[in-house]
């Protein structure tokens, strides 16, 4: 039941990224279709090998910066661009690599808060960033980057030692406990975005 439900999601997503594809060559100048569009990419990323995970984000920003440049102030667009930058930092193998995204993450949850200072949502996700860069170093730390956003075989199964891979375990679930959280919000956003412009609503979100 669990795999139906998300099959059900995937595809849904699939047809509002295909919608929005189809509505940008009517009116390109539409900002909340270009962040509805990248919410979708962004749910979509979450389900493919690093390599198709980093385009679809990066393919994501571009939109997403594109709706800025038509609205500067829109608050969606802008927690949905720190969420992007999370993800790109996760995709990282080095710290040094990680840090300017998760410093421009910071920067736009901040703004989306500022927009609308009572949004829960974006509350969360601005209390959330300044955890991820000692995740992601913990992570890096016990290897499990290469379960996490590598494409070799996994660190915690292949490593000599169970000891750190046990001790690595609290950090992989955390970080999937932030990941998980960060998608599941961008659905919502999308469900509702969606359901505004009487789509046929996608399952709802599962907890």
């Amino acid at each position: 039941m669990e795999v139906s439900k998300k099959l059900d999601r995937l595809l849904f997503f699939y047809q509002a990224r295909k919608i929005s594809e189809a509505n940008y060559t009517s009116d390109p100048n539409d900002a909340d279709n270009l962040t509805r569009w990248a919410e979708s990419l962004l749910e979509l990323s979450q389900c493919q090998c690093p390599q198709d995970s980093l385009k679809m984000i990066q393919d994501a920003i571009v939109k997403l910066e594109q709706a800025l440049s038509i609205n500067p102030r829109k608050h969606e667009t802008l927690w949905c661009l720190g969420n992007a930058q999370t993800s790109l930092a996760f995709l990282t193998k080095t710290e040094d690599e990680a840090r300017p995204y998760f410093k421009q993450a910071a920067k736009y949850f901040l703004q989306a808060v500022d927009e609308d200072p009572i949004n829960e949502v974006y509350l969360k996700s601005l209390e959330i960033s300044s955890k991820a860069p000692e995740l992601h170093r913990e992570i890096l730390k016990h290897g499990l980057d290469q379960q996490i956003v590598g494409v070799g075989p996994s660190a915690a199964t292949s490593s000599s030692s169970a000891k750190d891979a046990k001790k690595g375990k609290k950090s992989y679930d955390l970080k999937y406990d932030i990941v998980g959280w960060i998608v599941l919000a961008i659905g919502i956003v999308v469900w509702v975005g969606f359901a505004k412009s009487q789509m046929p609503p996608p399952p709802p979100p599962s907890g």
